[in-house]
């Protein structure tokens, strides 16, 4: 226990952080673990690695990515922002390198020296747009709107290069959701509007890739690729109507063992067949009460730059959680993207508990940082 009377920094941060966000965030974390020793053995006998090797580095990643969020926890606002630029400046380096050096996976090279740099960019991109909104608001000499669109094309494009669309995805809608906070004009509306729906069909029409998982999930007969074509998603969809709504029990799933990425982007299907379709709603609960407990928080807050960069954080992470979500019950093409905390993955992991550290410091209780109710009139005089 802390007390409320103790002055040091522990108890500062204890009293004046969001409980409920940290303890939700750690539940996920718990579950993270046993759903990886549900869907993870298979994989790794396929791999000829011992049954439980995943779980033993998941295990090991949660170490770092807990003093992660933690050290982000105790961050102040001016620390986020330099933090976030420097793990930018970083990220961005990285995935440079990764174009020419990196390792190739599935005709993509995202990855180099172990780590995947794109899953760190994304949550210092959104402290770093959020900051140009907030400066443009304060300051008229500050370009926002070019600071902003010149963080996108310096984001988006080396990760189009890899080639990575379901993180070019993702931050372009939580850089448009920043845009629309902070108060653009309709002008801008239609003109990001325009520039999406013209980069989605740009990339429809020239990447061979892309075009294939759209017409795999309108129509999978129609890309020629056959059975072959659809069996990952359409073995998750099984996953759910053999769990039904309470599942086979931990251990008892059949159709997970066939399931490719069973482990990292379907581990939402294992965890319907081993702990059913109530189950996934529970999760979704969780992952609901953060997002909405986060943008309230971020509403009542008066600092610019914490209350956009806290809003496009949840946004981050209720985003990626839905695109997961929405492709394992087949909403939506495949995005090779993971559930926060769930998936198997040290760079999501550590990541992700980085952007929920910056979260909790952004959200703090601090002076003149909440809306006051206004004084009573007879008590004002």
């Amino acid at each position: 226990m802390v007390s409320r009377t103790e002055r040091s920094s522990l108890a500062n941060w204890w009293w004046t952080i969001d409980h409920w966000i940290l303890a939700a965030t750690g539940a996920l974390m718990v579950l993270g673990l046993v759903l990886t020793m549900a869907g993870s053995p298979p994989v790794a006998e396929r791999l000829n690695l011992p049954a439980f090797h995943f779980v033993h580095r998941h295990a090991l990643y949660l170490f770092p990515s807990i003093a992660v969020l933690l050290w982000a926890s105790f961050l102040s606002p001016r620390q986020v922002r330099r933090a976030a630029l420097f793990v930018f400046s970083i990220s961005l380096a990285l995935i440079l390198i990764a174009l020419f050096f990196g390792q190739e996976i599935k005709g993509s090279r995202r990855w180099i020296f172990g780590i995947q740099p794109s899953e760190f960019l994304k949550p210092a991109f959104v402290v770093l747009v959020a900051w140009a909104f907030s400066e443009g608001a304060k300051r008229r000499d500050v370009p926002a709107i070019l600071l902003a669109i010149f963080l996108l094309a310096v984001t988006i494009v080396p990760l189009i290069l890899q080639p990575d669309f379901g993180q070019t995805m993702l931050v372009s809608l939580i850089w448009a959701a920043l845009f629309f906070m902070a108060g653009l004009h309709w002008f801008w509306v239609a003109g990001i509007g325009g520039a999406g729906a013209g980069g989605a069909l740009l990339a429809y029409k020239l990447v061979p890739h892309v075009r294939a998982r759209v017409l795999r999930f309108i129509d999978p007969g129609a890309a020629g690729g056959g059975i072959a074509d659809t069996f990952q998603i359409d073995t998750a969809l099984n996953c759910f109507l053999s769990g039904g709504w309470f599942g086979k029990g931990p251990g008892e799933g059949t159709v997970k063992r066939i399931l490719p990425d069973a482990h990292t982007d379907f581990i939402f299907a294992v965890t319907a067949e081993e702990f059913g379709v109530a189950a996934c709603l529970l999760i979704a609960a969780i992952f609901a009460f953060i997002v909405l407990r986060g943008l309230l928080a971020a509403a009542r807050t008066v600092d610019p730059f914490c209350r956009l960069a806290a809003a496009g954080l949840v946004l981050l992470f209720g985003l990626q959680s839905t695109i997961n979500m929405a492709v394992n019950v087949h909403l939506i093409p495949a995005k090779g993207m993971t559930l926060p905390f769930l998936s198997y993955g040290g760079s999501s992991l550590i990541s992700l508990a980085l952007a929920v550290g910056f979260l909790i410091a952004l959200l703090r209780k601090r002076p003149g940082s909440a809306i006051l109710a206004p004084m009573p009139a007879d008590a004002a005089a």
